[in-house]
């Protein structure tokens, strides 16, 4: 049969015993399967790559690729339109200039942080509201606040607690919003006045000029939210809480060197003493 088929016995051999080795990748196999499951299926062979890089393991993508098509690793999460939500009401206070201007890279850390308001909808019939607070250097989440209604005191929260953050940067701090009603408030604009923070605002109807912010919003949804069963107010709170300290602190990005953003500026802080 091996002379009709014109194959050397030595070869038919070779390949018996290869077939009766174990499998070579059986511990890649399970290390990218472990990454996997506890990033909840988040990532993709390109950021499984990078995570097995910081653990000290070279291989190649292609093969991180190829091994995670075999084990059928694929994220599950889709993407479903939702009702964007608007704090607009119209000029009802100050509207600043755009000083940001699109410019949402900085190497300097607490010069440029960016807010905006999102909304959920929660099992129990309620509504649910979150305003973080952004850090464009690294995309950290400085500070957020979480509330049923989006009341004027549901974003001086989190702004407070970030200009207790970066009270001491090195640079002036710029502050970039929406034209929402809260930020056109004089509370808001005489509270960066005191401490001698810059504010800048998109322009009216111009999401992509607060990408960032936007980003991190369908980031959030696409990982967290869609796909899931609805959950009551204070699931949902507890979970949102949880993914942003995951989302700061363990999960890696490819534009900072494969760290997460927390591990980004402890380890820039570290390069510049």
């Amino acid at each position: 049969m091996l002379q009709i088929v014109g194959i050397p016995e030595s070869s038919y051999h070779y390949h018996v015993k290869r077939f009766k080795l174990e499998n070579p990748n059986q511990q890649m196999e399970e290390t990218i399967q472990s990454i996997f499951d506890e990033h909840n299926g988040n990532y993709g062979y390109r950021r499984i790559h990078l995570e097995l890089k910081n653990r000290g393991i070279r291989v190649n993508h292609k093969k991180v690729q190829r091994i995670m098509r075999k084990l059928g690793l694929k994220g599950a999460k889709f993407i479903r339109k939702s009702r964007r939500y608007s704090s607009y009401k119209g000029t009802i206070g100050t509207v600043s200039k755009n000083r940001v201007n699109r410019r949402f890279n900085t190497p300097i850390p607490y010069q440029k942080l960016t807010t905006d308001i999102t909304e959920f909808k929660c099992a129990d019939g309620r509504k649910l509201y979150l305003s973080p607070m952004m850090d464009m250097y690294n995309g950290e989440i400085l500070s957020h606040g979480i509330s049923m209604h989006p009341t004027l005191d549901f974003v001086m929260k989190p702004l407070e607690e970030a200009l207790d953050i970066v009270k001491d940067a090195k640079y002036r701090t710029t502050i970039h919003s929406d034209q929402g009603w809260h930020y056109q408030h004089s509370h808001w604009v005489t509270t960066l006045k005191e401490h001698h923070v810059f504010q800048s605002m998109s322009r009216k109807g111009n999401c992509l000029d607060n990408s960032p912010m936007e980003n991190f919003f369908g980031l959030l949804k696409q990982e967290m939210y869609y796909g899931e069963p609805l959950r009551t107010y204070e699931e949902l709170e507890q979970a949102i809480k949880t993914y942003i300290h995951y989302y700061n602190n363990k999960r890696i990005k490819q534009k900072l060197a494969g760290m997460s953003p927390v591990q980004y500026r402890l380890h820039t802080s570290q390069l510049a003493a």
